[in-house]
């Protein structure tokens, strides 16, 4: 089957960006499950509503129950999670829409994958550095527990690896921040391209 793309003849996204009056972004949350990644990308998404600007959440939970529902937690299914979630993604940053990805990533080449698909001027990597133990102590999935009594295979931070950010654009350990410490580095990491000169 050919495939004929009409890119071409859509509206740009400097169209989209200017009916919206704000730049898209993506802010890519790695960290392990437990570490805080959905609860501080909804605290900026709040934020960011009640400054008037357009954000979406990706989260990994939701993407799992929906597109990514025939994925299992192989390595190659892992890889094609992350590069599906990177396309979605990069399909509403050039809707000009600030979007953040919560999903573990536990490798540098996976989050390369990412920003090379989305592009690394649209990219923002936020570590959400929170301690191995800290996560476990929270444990609000139970999926710790189960990893411990070997349950749960291949289940990252106990039986397989993370790797940590070469170069993250921010780090915040939310054992040690308030959430709104927390809101305010990530919206002053973007804040340049919230709204267009």
């Amino acid at each position: 089957m050919l495939v004929y793309p009409i890119f071409d003849k859509m509206l740009s996204r400097k169209d989209k960006e200017q009916l919206l009056r704000q730049q898209g972004i993506m802010i890519w949350m790695t960290g392990l499950s437990g570490s805080g990644k959905s609860t501080v990308a909804i605290g900026v998404e709040r934020e960011l509503h009640r400054r008037g600007i357009l954000c979406r959440i990706l989260d990994g939970d939701n993407i799992r129950a929906g597109i990514n529902s025939n994925l299992g937690f192989s390595e190659e299914d892992r890889r094609e999670n992350i590069r599906r979630i990177a396309e979605i993604g990069k399909l509403f940053v050039d809707t000009g829409i600030v979007t953040i990805a919560c999903f573990v990533s536990p490798t540098n080449e996976l989050r390369q994958m990412a920003r090379n698909i989305i592009g690394s001027s649209d990219f923002r990597e936020v570590y959400i550095s929170t301690p191995l133990a800290e996560c476990e102590r929270r444990d609000v999935k139970g999926l710790y527990a189960r990893a411990r009594r070997g349950e749960v295979k291949d289940f990252t931070g106990i039986s397989a690896p993370f790797e940590v950010p070469e170069h993250p654009d921010l780090s915040l350990d939310t054992s040690r921040m308030t959430l709104e410490e927390e809101v305010t580095a990530v919206v002053e990491l973007i804040s340049k391209r919230l709204r267009p000169e």
